[in-house]
């Protein structure tokens, strides 16, 4: 069995190599300080909930928390899938009218 330490390594190693032009990103609500859901025994003022957003390279089975990818590559995904992402999702932007 994986450490912690052992699963967030193998998700920001996998956030390295993903390519903005073609990642998947999907958001889901999620603790905001245990986005992947690992601490057992988080205490109840850490256990807020909020969106986070995840990434992951086209067939690959590892989501990347945004948190745990460079900051280009947030930007990135920010930028071309801000339709998707941005609140409230699918909603065009402001400037689009």
């Amino acid at each position: 069995m994986k450490t912690d330490k052992q699963y967030r390594e193998i998700r920001r190693q996998a956030g390295l190599t993903i390519d903005p032009e073609t990642a998947e990103v999907e958001w889901s609500y999620e603790l905001t300080f245990d986005p992947y859901g690992l601490e057992k025994d988080l205490p109840a003022e850490l256990q807020g909930v909020g969106r986070e957003y995840f990434a992951r390279s086209p067939g690959s089975d590892i989501w990347v928390w945004f948190g745990d990818l460079p900051i280009q590559t947030q930007d990135a995904l920010w930028a071309k899938h801000r339709s998707k992402l941005a609140f409230p999702a699918g909603l065009p932007s402001v400037e689009s009218f």
